[in-house]
């Protein structure tokens, strides 16, 4: 059974930090691109950053270059979303996700992580 479990998430002031992990299960996802995907009140879930599994390439949004960074943890299966300077935008509910090979839709996702930035 394929697992994603999202964790990290939580209340944090305004210009601070957070780190989003996902660990990730039952089978492997060497062929896979990992996901971070966010969904706030009343917008539609949008893309937030990516990373090859094997390759390590990685993309983000506009909106979070240069403020965030996603790595992966080989010896841990889990991908790991470093969160910086935070802002009110980023207040959302924050997703993991598994694309097999970079392409189509996502075929697995986590539960979900609140990350709420306010002061």
């Amino acid at each position: 059974q394929v697992q994603l479990v999202e964790s990290g998430g939580g209340l944090v002031q305004p210009g601070g930090s957070l780190r989003l992990s996902c660990a990730a299960s039952g089978r492997s996802f060497s062929t896979y691109t990992m996901g971070w995907f966010r969904q706030a009140p009343g917008k539609e879930r949008e893309f937030v950053a990516s990373i090859n599994w094997t390759s390590g390439r990685t993309r983000y949004a506009d909106s979070v270059k240069g403020r965030f960074a996603i790595s992966r943890d080989y010896a841990k299966n889990t991908v790991y979303l470093e969160m910086n300077n935070l802002n009110a935008e980023d207040t959302a509910v924050y997703y993991c996700g598994a694309q097999n090979r970079g392409v189509g839709p996502y075929d697995y996702w986590g539960q979900g992580t609140q990350v709420t930035v306010s002061s």
